[in-house]
């Protein structure tokens, strides 16, 4: 790698720490490290967590982490608590007072980000935003993968305008050509995207593209079933791009995204002549849990039902 652009990068982290105030003795003006803000964070987004998992969310040493959050127990904002099937396993969640300790903290962080964005022109402001998408998606270790037996990587992004058409096009086409389904399975997947785009909460809620050699080639998406639930939907990969490990990835990134929004569990409704599919959901530890015939799509199929516990 050429020295040069590693300094260029260097150079921007020194810049960009020092415009957001990362360097400050406490974030934002609080009494609060980045660590300590990314774990109440957590916490806030996800609801009550099992302490080893929190652990590796963050990548945090667990012993570091074990002394954050007694000294956030101290300070009344968080609860500590055994876990009821396992004595050993500590759940932490926040409290009253430290979800307004939370609150207090994003709003000092948005006003930052306001304030260094308000003298730029609304061009330069979409400029800096995509700039910065730009660099999430090239870096991020959760989006972008090497493709098995393939020298070019695979991205999996959030979905852009176009997609969800895109998405229901290609499951009309095919699924036809694969399994002569007709074009109500089209309509399904049509209703599917349309219901998502009426009502999506992002916080709760995504679809992501599978993106390689510069083309979509795949897309999977969670959405809200209850406060607890999360259903798996529209999972599919294109026939020339099958094999690389695109299918598991994606149905990785739902199940990671799930955790973090603290659902409890995963499931989705098959059916029995999906193999691939029905592998791939399987391998990530879903169980089936029931099955009926059904005529639909033109054709007698046997539908299937599996969930994931998180």
């Amino acid at each position: 790698m050429d020295v040069t652009q590693i300094d260029e990068i260097r150079a921007f982290n020194r810049f960009y720490t020092r415009q957001i105030g990362l360097l400050s003795e406490g974030l934002h003006k609080s009494a609060f490290s980045l660590t300590e803000a990314r774990v109440l964070f957590e916490l806030h987004a996800g609801g009550a967590q099992v302490v080893g998992k929190l652990a590796t969310t963050l990548a945090l040493d667990p012993a570091y982490l074990s002394r954050i959050l007694t000294r956030f127990k101290k300070a009344g904002l968080i609860t500590l608590s055994t876990d009821s099937k396992d004595r050993r396993v500590r759940v932490a969640e926040l409290t009253k007072q430290g979800q307004e300790t939370y609150a207090g903290l994003q709003a000092a962080s948005r006003n930052d980000i306001a304030s260094l964005m308000t003298p730029l022109s609304e061009s330069q402001r979409d400029q800096l935003t995509a700039a910065m998408k730009t660099i999430q998606s090239l870096l991020g270790s959760d989006d972008y993968f090497k493709a098995a037996d393939h020298n070019k990587p695979v991205l999996i992004r959030d979905h852009r305008p176009g997609d969800l058409g895109w998405i229901v096009q290609r499951h009309g086409a095919l699924y036809t050509a694969e399994y002569q389904w007709d074009s109500t399975f089209e309509g399904l997947v049509a209703e599917i995207a349309a219901k998502f785009l009426a009502h999506h909460d992002p916080r709760k809620e995504g679809c992501w593209i599978a993106e390689h050699d510069g083309r979509p080639v795949g897309a999977v998406m969670l959405v809200r079933e209850s406060d607890t639930v999360a259903k798996l939907r529209v999972l599919f990969v294109e026939p020339d791009a099958r094999g690389l490990g695109i299918g598991k990835h994606l149905v990785d990134h739902c199940i990671s995204f799930a955790r973090r929004a603290g659902y409890a569990q995963i499931t989705l409704w098959t059916n029995g002549n999906l193999h691939a599919a029905r592998k791939i959901y399987e391998k990530a530890g879903f169980v089936m849990v029931a099955e009926e015939p059904h005529h639909s799509f033109g054709h007698d199929l046997i539908g299937q039902t599996w969930t994931l516990g998180l």
